[in-house]
């Protein structure tokens, strides 16, 4: 299911053996636009400790009741390995957190989720031959530094990102939504992370493979819209892009 970011914000995070805080924001990679952890608000819980949940503990949102379960005891998540939230988190870091929950890395295999396409449980764990190398540290950012960022078209600037629209699935971020601002009256539009030519964290500016004029004449995205798989193609359609579920197809073809 395509659900918006910040309507998961504030869910909350239900363990095993009762509630450990909520969902604050997330960590992205942004080579593969794919949530590797929500970052967790413990409030009294654990003061002070920063504590990210990886998608292979999650269980799917209960959107009735705003709570996320967790596959994972509270003693467990305390007796995780510390996180520095003064520091970007680290390949080092990962290191000692995956082994501990005997998941396998991400990072190591073909796929977004290393063997695989989703982030399952029991399709393996943590292999001993996983290694770290130099320069091999996690492209991973906040939603919430992104959120604001100027969108570069390729003749000038569309807008600001305002939101996030995840798949809770498979945890791939499907697109940005864009607050236009280059023309009246603004509106909000999707695009696609597939479109992306690449950012600039410094300057906090967004590039994508569009003119203004194509952006300005496709769909409005309006807030609460079901996001259907009809849209989805027509969305695609107007933009003459290919749709991210025809891997899923090749795939399932190739399996």
């Amino acid at each position: 299911m395509l659900r918006q970011a910040k309507d998961l914000n504030g869910y909350k995070l239900g363990a095993l053996d009762g509630e450990i805080g909520k969902v604050k924001e997330f960590y992205f990679d942004d080579q593969n636009w794919t949530v590797r952890y929500l970052v967790a608000d413990t409030g009294d819980w654990l003061p002070g400790r920063g504590v990210l949940i990886s998608p292979y503990a999650l269980d799917p949102a209960s959107t009735d009741d705003k709570v996320i379960p967790v596959d994972l005891t509270k003693k467990q998540i305390e007796n995780s390995p510390s996180l520095d939230t003064d520091k970007p988190v680290s390949r080092q870091y990962e290191m000692l957190y995956y082994p501990y929950y005997g998941w396998p890395a991400y990072w190591d295999g073909p796929d977004v989720w290393g063997a695989a396409a989703y982030p399952k449980r029991g399709l393996g764990g943590w292999l001993e031959t996983t290694r770290h190398t130099a320069g091999d540290d996690p492209h991973l950012r906040s939603t919430k530094n992104v959120t604001g960022g100027t969108v570069q078209a390729q003749d000038g600037e569309i807008g600001h990102v305002e939101d996030f629209i995840v798949d809770d699935e498979t945890w791939a971020i499907r697109y940005l939504i864009v607050e236009t601002q280059s023309w009246w009256p603004s509106k909000k539009v999707l695009i696609a992370t597939r479109w992306i030519e690449r950012i600039s964290w410094e300057e906090s500016n967004v590039f994508v493979s569009l003119t203004r004029e194509t952006i300005k004449q496709g769909p409005e995205y309006r807030e609460g819209d079901l996001l259907t798989r009809d849209y989805e193609t027509k969305l695609h359609r107007h933009y003459n892009r290919e749709g991210y579920w025809a891997d899923e197809l090749t795939r399932k073809r190739a399996s």
